[in-house]
């Protein structure tokens, strides 16, 4: 008993926690490069980040603090 509830832990923990990654639409990355002064620099750099990220391969997020 005690056999199949860790394997059935083991499973359920395997499956629910697998990694998911959800790249930018092109809707999403014209609105956040409208905010910065070179857009089409910021749309490339965007865009292949994202074709990167649907390729596997690690990519380096920057991470901006929050303004109040």
């Amino acid at each position: 008993m005690k056999l199949a509830l860790n394997l059935s832990l083991t499973l359920f923990a395997l499956l629910a926690f697998h990694e998911k990654s959800f790249s930018l639409t092109n809707y999403q990355i014209d609105k956040i490069c409208k905010k910065v002064k070179k857009s089409s620099t910021c749309k490339k750099n965007l865009q292949e980040k994202r074709y990167n990220l649907q390729k596997g391969n690690l990519i380096e997020i920057p991470v901006i603090p929050y303004k109040k």
